[in-house]
């Protein structure tokens, strides 16, 4: 990043150790290093402290690193967003796949562990939804594309807005049918060998 080496460039332009500006920042001479260095950045008091130190806008100190920021807390977002659509998946998966053990093996207290899990499941689908709602993205190919580091043209994103109604209709279908399925397994297993 920029503003280490602009940091660096600054302090020494003004005859300044790392000592002589973490104290006139009121910061440690270990955070002036990995300022300069790139390892940290300085928090917003810093930086406007720094500026006043300079004689510089905080602008002026912080040009060219704003994109490499937003780039960076972009990256952090979409790594968030795929750890937690990857937990929501095994959550569901193990929902589907623990159902009928559960309830065989602890019965009643099976129920209401596979109770809990399909709870922590449904809420966590809730924190998918709201990355979606923040990226806009809510088809299957939109969200590829996004954590893939893609967007897709304005074509592309009409047609797949025009495909969400059928998208969603199936997909309340798929899982009204999975949950029947689930249902009468259940029923069978229960039959079978508890009563």
């Amino acid at each position: 990043m920029e503003l280490g080496s602009g940091i660096r460039k600054r302090r020494q332009a003004l005859g300044l150790s790392q000592d002589e500006l973490a104290e006139r920042i009121y910061a440690t001479r270990q955070s002036v290093s990995n300022w300069e260095n790139g390892r940290t950045c300085p928090d917003i008091q810093s930086l406007l402290l720094l500026a006043e130190v300079f004689s510089a806008s905080l602008d002026d100190l912080v040009k060219g690193d704003i994109a490499e920021m937003k780039k960076q807390i972009d990256d952090k977002e979409k790594a968030a967003f795929r750890r937690d659509r990857a937990i929501y998946t095994a959550l569901f998966a193990a929902m589907l796949v623990t159902c009928v053990p559960l309830a065989l093996l602890w019965r009643w207290w099976g129920l209401a562990a596979w109770s809990v899990l399909a709870a922590v499941a449904f809420a966590w689908s809730f924190r998918v939804e709201k990355w979606k709602k923040k990226f806009d993205i809510q088809t299957y190919k939109e969200i590829v594309a996004f954590t893939e580091g893609k967007t897709l043209s304005e074509i592309e994103k009409a047609r797949e807005e025009g495909k969400r109604p059928y998208q969603k209709a199936l997909l309340a279908a798929g899982s009204g049918l999975l949950g029947v399925v689930v249902s009468l397994v259940m029923f069978w297993l229960w039959r079978q060998f508890i009563l």
